[in-house]
């Protein structure tokens, strides 16, 4: 069949059309159902260490939202080696499968965060979101002083509630606790536990005075709280080469 004759015969152009699309949907989507898993499992003496947001990280998630952030910066590290060289190891699935919703993305006007915990201290941040230009010249970042202002953290309990509805596991009963326990270990249980929502915030708050002001609990200390634990709940180290390619 002459491809003239196909471009000026709207039935045969939308059949074959069809079967293009379709083919190319089964090569997509019959390799999943002969994988077990697409999520990594990421666990070291037995416990996941990919773990939900703590109350305050979850605060500073929404705030990183209701800001936009994610409009400049992605979270997202390519398989790429260009990507490996400037971020660190490419993202995984497993590290954003508590992310309602995820913040992939591929608009770069700033780096991408998705491993940025750790790499800058909190009084950096901090300035870096009060005059962005202070520590970084170059930057076309808007100030954003108005985050000095009070955390309002009154319904964070409700806010827990609505993730778990969708599959977060944060606990309300002691079975979800225990549950938990086994899961991710006492310690991070603890923070998980949606009845100990507002205890566990401010004692986080206080303990990494994250704006360096102790005196009050800031929408930046929640902010800084969230950058901070991106990209450090798995340790590659402690796995082989090549481990995390078996999901793929």
């Amino acid at each position: 069949m002459k491809h003239e004759t196909i471009e000026t015969n709207a039935g045969w152009l939308i059949v074959l059309t069809m079967i293009v699309i379709s083919i190319g949907g089964l090569v997509e989507i019959i390799p999943l159902y002969f994988i077990n898993n697409t999520v990594e499992t990421v666990k070291v003496d037995g416990k996941e260490t990919i773990r939900p947001y703590t109350a305050l990280e979850l605060r500073g998630r929404d705030i990183y939202m209701r800001e936009g952030c994610y409009l400049c910066h992605s979270q997202m590290i390519r398989p790429f080696r260009d990507e490996d060289m400037r971020y660190g190891h490419y993202s995984l699935a497993a590290e954003s499968q508590y992310d309602h919703p995820f913040q992939w993305g591929s608009k770069r006007t700033g780096p991408d965060l998705a491993r940025v915990g750790g790499k800058y201290s909190n009084a950096w941040h901090f300035q870096h979101l009060m005059n962005p230009r202070s520590v970084v010249p170059e930057s076309i970042m808007p100030n954003y002083p108005w985050l000095k202002e009070p955390l309002d953290y009154a319904d964070i309990k409700d806010r827990m509630r609505a993730l778990k509805a969708v599959g977060v596991p944060y606990s309300e009963t002691s079975e979800e606790y225990q549950a938990n326990v086994e899961r991710f270990g006492k310690d991070v249980a603890d923070q998980l536990n949606i009845l100990k929502a507002r205890e566990n915030l401010i004692a986080q708050a206080g303990s990494g005075n994250y704006d360096g002001n102790p005196e009050d609990i800031s929408e930046a200390d929640a902010l800084i709280a969230y950058l901070q634990v991106l990209g450090t709940m798995v340790d590659f180290s402690k796995f082989e080469e090549g481990y995390f390619a078996e999901f793929r």
